[in-house]
């Protein structure tokens, strides 16, 4: 049986070219790069097109296998992009309360208040003659008490109890946060006494720059391994009226925060970068050990988040990053074993060295002559010297 083929257009076939007749027909080939068959054990993997033909009815073959891409690690994570931050009342902010006047006010007020109830008293006769023998005053008879006496010894006493109830004691670094029937009237952020409406519900706030430091927190970095994390939260509270009346406790919002804010920054990145051995660029890989980046982080996602309720957050620090108890063990077994890979890697390729420099000065010099035979023997004497004196030395 004879098989003719007709040459391509457009130019000449290859000499070969006319001869090959395809086994199968509707065959597939790939190409094989040439520096595969050359490759060092360290080089990443390559996808290959699969060289697998057309399936054909009745003959047996498989059909084609589809190309499916391989997962590649990033060399850096990039960040999710911020999501938008809780809503804050743009009604709701802190503003000074009106009616806020200095103590010695509302001292004076209940003090003139009490000396009119006193006169009143003494002018009808209650207070007893020794009394008024021993203050220097008239005594007059006890006539009773009238209706108008008693209308001005109500409005006394009431005027009295109004200013001296009204009297407060503010401190540097805390302030009070002033509500009359559940609507907000104001700040109060002035030390020393002040006088306000004895109406109003008043809640004591710290304003003072704070730090708080986490228990330890469960984490996950991006590999998947269990860590405990301690923060340390460098913060105050910005507006109080936000943070008193926004939300039911402002610590425990910012406690849960940053447990939240832990978890996202965190499970963007590996604790450890064992794996990625040396090369152009992997040195600089990022970690969770880069306490600084993982910070700066930490701090700007919390304060996004602690804004809209007027908490302002200075800084969030990672102070304490390791191993869940459950891996301890296992990562510090890992951990051992690439430190001492790495050794055995670093000894190993200055005794290469050395013994190369040796044999050649040797041979260049004319000091000896070796033959194929004779040179891997001295290799070989001079690799197991440099090596044994090199692991010795490191061992004392």
């Amino acid at each position: 049986m004879s098989t003719t083929t007709s040459e391509p257009e457009g130019g000449d076939a290859p000499p070969d070219a006319s001869r090959r007749t395809p086994v199968i027909a509707q065959e597939t080939t790939c190409e094989i790069p040439v520096h595969l068959l050359f490759r060092d054990n360290d080089c990443p993997p390559l996808a290959l097109r699969p060289a697998v033909v057309a399936r054909r009815r009745g003959t047996g073959e498989q059909p084609r296998i589809g190309r499916d891409p391989l997962p590649a690690r990033p060399a850096a994570v990039v960040p999710a992009p911020p999501r938008p931050a809780p809503a804050a009342d743009p009604e709701l902010i802190e503003r000074p309360a009106p009616g806020a006047l200095p103590g010695w006010t509302g001292m004076v007020a209940g003090a003139l208040a009490l000396a009119g109830v006193g006169t009143v008293l003494w002018g009808a006769g209650v207070f007893p003659g020794m009394v008024t023998r021993l203050l220097g005053l008239a005594s007059y008879p006890y006539q009773g008490l009238g209706l108008g006496l008693w209308c001005l010894l109500t409005l006394g006493v009431l005027i009295t109890l109004f200013a001296l109830g009204g009297i407060g004691r503010g401190q540097v670094g805390h302030a009070w946060v002033l509500t009359l029937f559940g609507e907000y009237r104001g700040t109060v952020r002035r030390p020393g006494l002040f006088w306000v409406n004895p109406l109003l519900l008043r809640r004591r706030v710290d304003v003072r720059l704070r730090h708080w430091r986490s228990e330890p927190m469960p984490a996950v970095d991006a590999d998947g391994t269990a860590l405990r994390v301690i923060v340390l939260v460098v913060w105050r509270v910005r507006d109080t009226a936000r943070a008193v009346l926004g939300i039911e406790d402002h610590e425990d919002y910012l406690s849960e925060q940053v447990e939240s804010a832990l978890a996202r920054v965190v499970s963007q990145l590996p604790v450890d970068a064992p794996g990625l051995g040396k090369g152009p660029g992997r040195e600089s890989a990022p970690t969770l050990r880069d306490a600084e980046s993982v910070g700066a982080a930490l701090t700007r996602t919390l304060a996004g988040e602690c804004a809209p309720v007027g908490l302002e957050v200075f800084s969030a620090q990672p102070v304490v990053i390791e191993y869940a108890p459950e891996v301890a063990a296992a990562m510090q077994r890992r951990r051992i074993a690439a430190i001492d890979a790495r050794h055995r890697e670093s000894v190993l390729t200055s005794v290469v060295d050395a013994v190369d420099d040796t044999v050649t000065r040797l041979t260049a010099r004319g000091l000896v002559e070796l033959d194929d035979y004779e040179r891997k023997a001295l290799v070989k004497d001079l690799t197991v010297a440099f090596y044994a004196g090199r692991t010795g030395a490191l061992e004392d």
